[in-house]
């Protein structure tokens, strides 16, 4: 199972791997606000406790996530919706969290998954890197894309929760 880095630009941290599912199929995971926990490989979130049903262009979604052992509520609101293709939402400190599906031959998927904290200040970046932030969002991302791998290896997918 290969991740591999991709080159996103200047403050983003993204990540590609090839899932065995049909982008569809995953994309509907990441367009449910409350499928979220399925995903996460950081195991920050939690639960989604408010939000659509399905993500849509400027819809807005609350999550539990807990971090260094404390939780918190964030809600996001979602920046760009492209039905199969793309899910990004901003988080109220102005990161915003990425992830594309491209149809691979076979019926495989392409699936990135991005950390974007190019639209932060400066000093704002700077805290991410000096409190380790953004090594945590790289190694939350691999163990996510792994895990959706795994998950899918073989061509099974798990029952629906």
């Amino acid at each position: 199972m290969t991740i591999t880095v991709v080159d996103a630009g200047k403050r983003k941290i993204s990540r590609a791997a090839d899932v065995q599912a049909p982008a569809a199929e995953l994309f509907e995971i990441v367009a449910d606000p409350r499928r979220h926990p399925e995903l996460d490989g950081s195991g920050t979130v939690i639960n989604t406790v408010s939000g659509p049903e399905r993500l849509a262009q400027g819809e807005r979604f609350s999550v539990n996530m807990k971090q260094y052992g404390l939780p918190y509520r964030i809600t996001s609101h979602v920046t760009e919706f492209d039905e199969g293709h793309v899910v990004e939402w901003q988080h109220p400190a102005g990161h915003r969290w990425r992830w594309e599906f491209v149809p691979q031959p076979g019926g495989t998927t392409l699936v990135t998954e991005t950390f974007d904290y190019s639209g932060i200040n400066a000093m704002q970046a700077k805290a991410l890197d000096l409190f380790g932030q953004t090594r945590k969002n790289v190694a939350g991302i691999e163990a996510t894309l792994r895990q959706l791998q795994q998950r899918y290896d073989g061509g099974v997918p798990p029952a629906q929760p």
